[in-house]
């Protein structure tokens, strides 16, 4: 068999897709630290097989399916998975339908991002990336997990939270890429490598608490810029009737 070079990212996709399948064995055991860490370590090899891709030139089709397919284990059967287990199982029914919604839409999000995609190298996402709306919910769980279950006050915020994720996943707000830290984007995107920076520098020093905070900043940066946006284009689209209805007067 012949080994290139095209197998080194792929190797970082399968260890995703089994990072994500090893958190869904912790949380079936109800270690539910455990399984947040994993799928934390399946977005880091889900980071890296993209910056390998890009290194050995090696961007194929092939990759771009076999990374949906990891992602959809990894950050949507995963964290589904989880957040049934620990909380939303006494809903039953209810919450079965509930925590199905980060793996139902998660998987949309992703359909819809390979049949709309144009190149490999993106500068922003249409929608939540369903990696960042997993890590999202599990720093949250990390954030206020008391041994085997959530804090009480916190457990009030999950529901809302993960629907408001689901929602944000195929929605048509913009979300910034990671950054690619080549010459071009730091030329390009200087300000993005700068905050990129400054989160991984208060997650350190937080000891990885900050990251939930720092995530909810960017989803709620991201949703009041699309706000924005659209109130913009209203009044620039009701402008030419007002200024119609001037002239009649």
């Amino acid at each position: 068999m012949k080994i290139t070079r095209a197998v080194v990212p792929s190797l970082f996709t399968i260890l995703n897709m089994f990072c994500g399948f090893l958190s869904i064995t912790k949380s079936s055991e109800k270690e539910f630290a455990m399984a947040c860490w994993f799928i934390i370590a399946a977005a880091i090899f889900d980071s890296l097989d993209g910056a390998m891709a890009r290194l050995t030139k090696t961007s194929s089709e092939f990759g771009v399916q076999i990374d949906s397919l990891s992602d959809i284990v990894s950050f949507g059967v995963a964290p589904a998975f989880l957040v049934y287990q620990l909380s939303l199982f006494q809903f039953e029914v209810s919450g079965v339908i509930i925590s199905s919604l980060l793996m139902v839409m998660g998987g949309i999000r992703l359909a819809r991002f390979n049949v709309q995609l144009v190149g490999f190298d993106k500068d922003y996402f249409t929608g939540l990336a369903i990696p960042f709306g997993a890590l999202f919910i599990i720093t949250f769980i990390l954030n206020f997990l008391e041994g085997n279950i959530l804090n009480p006050t916190a457990e009030n915020f999950l529901i809302p939270l993960i629907i408001m994720t689901s929602l944000l996943m195929v929605s048509k707000v913009r979300y910034e890429t990671l950054p690619k830290f080549t010459r071009s984007d730091i030329r390009k995107h200087p300000l993005k490598i700068i905050g990129f920076l400054a989160g991984i520098t208060i997650i350190i020093f937080t000891k990885g608490s900050g990251a939930f905070y720092i995530l909810l900043f960017v989803i709620l940066t991201g949703l009041v810029r699309h706000l924005i946006v659209m109130y913009k284009n209203q009044q620039f689209e009701s402008k030419p009737e007002e200024d119609i209805s001037s002239l009649d007067i």
